[in-house]
C-alpha cells in the first residue's frame, strides 16, 4: 500500500466494540469486495469493501473476517481468511499477505489466520454453536446497487447451506460504530485533507484563462499520487462557468474562459479515509463584484451553519435552520422577494431554487459515510458543511465545502488550513 502502517490497535478496538454490540452467542461475517470487471479481461482498480478494512485493516481481495466473540474455543473467537499466494500469483499480481504481516496489520494472532480455501473446514466447526448470524448488506439510503456483491452471494450461499439459523443485519450496528470516528481515525482524515490542501495551492497557481478542466484534473492527481495518496476520493469535479450549475458535473471537458468562476470538488483519499472538499475560485484571479458577493454570501451560511453542528443537534433541525440562513442571504442578493418569500409553502422553501441539495453528510471511509440522521450529534463525527448558491441564468455557481469535526466543546474545522477567505485566494492566485 502506498500509505503508512496504521496501528493495529484501531481495528482490534473495532472489533471489540462491535463485539460488544452483538447478541449472545453471535457469529460474525465479513467479505471483501469484489474485483469488478469492465471488458474483456480488464477489470478496475480494486478497493476494499469498508466494513472489513474498518475491522481488520487488511486492504486485499478474498478476504473473509468471522467473528465469534463467545465460541467455547479461543482460536475461533477471531478468525481471519487470506488468499493464498503462489509462485505463480507473485510473478503476476505481486506480493499478497503473508500470515506474519497480516497479525501484524489485524493483531488477529497467526494461529487464527487461514487461507480462503480452508473457509468451509474451519467455518463448520464454528457455526453449529452459533444462535444468531450477522451478515452485511448495503444500507446506504442513496445506494443503487445494480451488480451482485460478494456480500449479496454470500447472503444467498448462507441461507441454502443453514437455513435455520436466525439471520441479523450488521449494517445497523456498522453504522452505529462508524458514525463516532476514534482517536487513531482523525488522524487519517487529518492526512487526507492536508494532501488536499497542498493540491489546492498547487491549483491556485495554475488556473487561468484558455487552461482546460481537464489540465486541472491532471494537476489534481499529480499533487494526489505524489503524496502517498491512491488518487481523488471521488470522481473530481471541475466545473468552470455554467458546468458549476451541474451538480454532479465530471466530464471536465472544457476550457476555462476569462470572467468565469470555476468550481472545485475535489478531495484526496488516503489509507481508504477521504477528504471531502470544495473551492470556488475565479478564472482570472480576480472576482467580479457580483461574483464576490454571492462568494461572500455562500461562506456567511459556511460559517453560520458550522456553528450549528454541536452534540445534541439533530440531522433534520440543523438543515432548517441552515435553509432559513441560506434564504436571507438570497433575499439580500436580489434572487428572491422577502414576502413571496413569507407567503411560500414551509414543505417546498423558495431558497431551493438556488440551493437544492443538503449542507452536510457524514464523512469517513465513505464519502458519503454510513450514520442515522435521527441519531443525535456526537463528538467523534466527522461532517461536510458545504453551501452552494447556483444563479443558472447568471452562468454562476459558487460552493465552498470544509470537513469538520464534533468535539465535546463544540467543533474543529478540520480545513482551517485550506484558503478559503476570498482575499486569500485572489492573493495566492496572483503572487
Amino acid at each position: 500500500m502506498r500509505y503508512f502502517p496504521i496501528d493495529s490497535q484501531l481495528f482490534s478496538q473495532n472489533r471489540q466494540r462491535l463485539a460488544n454490540l452483538l447478541k449472545p452467542k453471535s457469529l460474525v461475517v465479513v467479505n471483501a469486495n469484489d474485483i469488478m470487471p469492465t471488458n474483456a479481461d480488464g477489470t478496475m482498480a480494486f478497493r476494499q469493501n469498508n466494513d472489513l478494512f474498518y475491522l481488520t485493516g487488511v486492504d486485499q481481495e478474498e478476504t473473509r473476517l468471522v467473528l465469534f466473540p463467545e465460541h467455547p474455543d479461543p482460536k475461533f473467537r477471531e478468525v481471519l481468511f487470506l488468499r493464498e499466494t503462489s509462485e505463480l500469483i507473485e510473478i503476476w499480481e505481486g506480493h499478497k499477505l503473508t500470515k506474519t504481516e497480516a497479525e501484524q496489520a489485524t493483531g488477529i494472532p497467526q494461529k487464527q489466520i487461514y487461507w480462503t480455501h480452508q473457509f468451509e473446514q474451519i467455518f463448520v466447526q464454528m457455526i453449529f454453536e452459533a444462535d444468531y448470524v450477522y451478515l452485511n448488506t448495503n444500507e446506504h439510503t442513496r445506494a443503487g446497487v445494480q451488480v451482485q456483491t460478494q456480500d449479496a452471494r454470500y447472503v444467498t450461499d448462507f441461507k441454502q447451506k443453514y437455513p435455520l439459523h436466525h439471520l441479523e443485519r450488521l449494517a445497523p450496528l456498522m453504522h452505529y460504530l462508524r458514525a463516532v470516528k476514534q482517536p487513531l481515525e482523525i488522524p487519517l482524515i487529518q492526512t487526507a485533507i492536508d494532501i488536499t490542501d497542498k493540491m489546492f495551492r498547487r491549483l491556485l497557481g495554475f488556473i487561468k484563462p484558455g487552461v482546460w478542466e481537464y489540465e486541472i484534473e491532471a494537476e489534481m492527481m499529480h499533487e494526489f499520487i505524489k503524496n502517498r495518496s491512491r488518487g481523488a476520493a471521488y470522481t473530481p469535479i471541475i466545473a468552470s462557468g455554467a458546468n458549476a450549475c451541474v451538480l454532479h458535473y465530471i466530464d471536465n471537458s472544457q476550457q476555462c474562459q476569462d470572467g468565469d468562476v470555476i468550481l472545485l470538488d475535489i478531495g484526496a483519499e488516503y489509507a481508504n479515509y477521504n477528504a471531502d472538499m470544495t473551492r470556488s475560485v475565479p478564472v482570472n484571479g480576480r472576482f467580479t463584484a457580483r461574483q464576490r458577493a454571492v462568494y461572500d454570501a455562500v461562506l456567511r451560511v459556511l460559517n453560520e451553519a458550522k456553528q450549528m453542528l454541536r452534540p445534541g443537534n439533530l440531522w433534520d433541525e440543523y438543515h432548517r435552520e441552515v435553509g432559513k440562513v441560506m434564504e436571507s442571504e438570497l433575499i439580500g442578493l436580489g434572487l428572491l422577494d422577502r414576502d413571496e418569500v413569507a407567503k411560500q409553502d414551509p414543505d417546498a422553501p423558495l431558497y431551493k431554487k438556488y440551493f437544492m441539495h443538503g449542507t452536510s453528510h457524514f464523512l469517513g471511509l465513505d464519502v458519503h459515510d454510513v450514520g442515522n440522521k435521527y441519531r443525535k450529534m456526537e463528538p467523534g463525527m466527522v461532517f461536510t458543511v458545504e453551501p452552494g448558491i447556483y444563479i443558472r441564468e447568471e452562468k454562476l455557481g459558487i460552493r465552498l465545502e470544509n470537513n469538520v469535526l464534533i468535539t465535546e466543546s463544540g467543533n474543529t474545522d478540520l480545513m482551517a488550513n485550506i484558503p478559503l477567505e476570498a482575499d486569500e485566494i485572489e492573493e495566492l492566485m496572483n503572487t
